[in-house]
């Protein structure tokens, strides 16, 4: 048997024994936020209420897009005893447009605090968007929330801001994360826009041939060569990208029947009775569906805002009912405990 010689063994022995260095970790991604200005050009009336605090902030996501966010609280409670509510905008729309002002407002006056934010869809960025990347803005939302003390969290989503929250909520189970308001919401936006915004099979088939052909190209966020029917009964311009994630009824994820019956949180869903964009059935159809056999929502309610002006496109944004939209949210949140 050969012996290794005492130089080998106080070698081998020194390398067992020597700590290897420590080296520091490589950060690959990360959230981040800072203390942001009043924007230019608010209207001066847009003043938190007597007692709460209105503040701005700017958001960084995973994925370095900046995002601007509205942060109103009431008064004297710490974050880790209030509820935040995480409220996203509509098509094209943006932090401090109707419904986001008299929601913040509103809910901070009663004790809870709102983070509005402003996604990559918004304002002239409407329609250009992939479904999926406004995820990363809400997920920012979120961890801001989380880092700023915050401890119970509610998703709430107005129009197309319905189908980013639900797709959170529904594959993102953290505790913290207490329940989902659908404020004005789709019930499935790829058979909407096939069969009533554009109720033309032609035209929506050749948007579906060309959004395919710009994907395979390695061009999804360039715009179609032909517009999309759009709820204002315009023709807009939209991105291929666009197309894909929230229009095709091929491919789109844009479908809350599939997401709400997803999401293992109470879910409320609000409409203001003159609502000229979201039809009467549609918030019975993700109702149906929160409540269907095997569904995880453990309660899913509707309620009906009362208007009696005639239908109209400001009442999509609760123009006439922005106080009873605040009453119903308040009350439902008191009933979860929030």
């Amino acid at each position: 048997m050969r012996r290794r010689s005492p130089l080998l063994a106080t070698l081998l022995a020194t390398l067992l024994l020597t700590p290897l260095p420590v080296r520091a970790e490589t950060v690959v991604a990360s959230i981040g936020f800072d203390e942001a200005p009043r924007p230019a050009g608010l209207p001066d009336g847009l003043q938190p209420a007597p007692g709460a605090a209105l503040r701005f902030l700017s958001l960084r996501a995973i994925d370095n897009n900046r995002v601007d966010a509205a942060l109103w609280t009431p008064g004297a409670t710490a974050p880790a005893d209030t509820t935040l509510v995480v409220a996203v905008h509509g098509s094209g729309s943006n932090l401090l447009r109707p419904p986001m002002d008299s929601l913040g407002r509103g809910l901070s006056a009663g004790g809870r605090a709102v983070l509005s934010i402003s996604t990559r869809q918004q304002n002239d960025r409407i329609n250009t968007d992939n479904f999926f990347d406004i995820r990363r803005d809400i997920e920012a939302a979120v961890a801001t929330g989380r880092a700023l003390g915050f401890r119970r969290i509610v998703l709430a989503g107005h129009s197309l801001g319905n189908i980013q929250v639900q797709f959170l909520a529904a594959t993102d189970w953290s505790p913290d994360i207490r329940s989902v308001m659908l404020l004005a919401p789709f019930a499935n936006l790829p058979w909407k826009t096939r069969t009533i915004l554009m109720a033309d099979e032609a035209a929506y088939r050749r948007l579906n041939a060309a959004a395919r052909t710009l994907l395979r190209e390695g061009r999804p966020a360039e715009r179609l060569p032909s517009p999309m029917g759009y709820y204002t009964g315009e023709r807009v311009p939209v991105t291929a990208q666009h197309f894909l994630t929230y229009r095709s009824d091929a491919v789109s994820a844009a479908d809350g029947t599939f997401w709400i019956r997803r999401v293992p949180r109470p879910i409320l869903i609000l409409r203001d009775a003159a609502d000229a964009v979201i039809q009467p059935f549609e918030p019975h159809m993700l109702l149906a569906a929160a409540s269907a056999e095997g569904a995880l929502p453990p309660e899913a309610r509707f309620v009906l805002l009362p208007n009696s002006r005639p239908p109209s496109l400001a009442a999509h944004s609760f123009a006439d009912t922005g106080d009873a939209l605040v009453e119903a949210a308040s009350a439902w949140l008191r009933d979860q405990g929030l």
